[in-house]
């Protein structure tokens, strides 16, 4: 077997159809496109969504709902994390930065400290928002809470 010898198995490959080239091509005269109509003319492309006339789905379909252009997304971390971080690395001054490091959150989220789970540690957190249960159990363990 040489270069020269190699060709695609047998019926893997398929010659063009070649249309528009006479009645004896057996595609002339029309070139497959059938009489008349948008499809037969040159230039033809159905709008997305088109159905043929048919009330197209989405305007068959009802709208509801709004999107809130004044919402602020926090990205919520719980007690549990910032003890965690604290056992696990003795971090005791907490903000945006310490978060984004340890794959909590990316770098310029707005952070909520949510009251979830439990925290033994003295420590100080700094973010956007915390919830009023959050900052009890942050102080009550002689810790601090800025809101930036």
């Amino acid at each position: 077997m040489n270069l020269q010898n190699l060709k695609p198995a047998k019926g893997s490959t398929k010659k063009k159809k070649v249309i528009g080239r006479g009645a004896g091509s057996g595609h002339g005269g029309t070139s497959t496109r059938g009489h008349k109509g948008a499809k037969s003319r040159s230039g033809y492309s159905k709008k997305i969504g088109f159905e043929g006339g048919q009330m197209p789905l989405q305007r068959r379909i009802p709208k509801f709902g709004f999107k809130n252009i004044n919402r602020v997304e926090y990205k919520a971390i719980n007690l549990s994390d910032i003890q965690h971080l604290f056992e696990k690395k003795s971090i005791t001054e907490f903000d945006v930065l310490v978060f984004s490091e340890n794959g909590l959150c990316s770098k310029n989220a707005l952070i909520k400290v949510l009251a979830n789970g439990v925290l033994s540690a003295k420590v100080e957190v700094k973010a956007a928002a915390f919830s009023q249960k959050a900052i009890e159990s942050i102080e009550s363990q002689g810790g601090k809470t800025e809101i930036i």
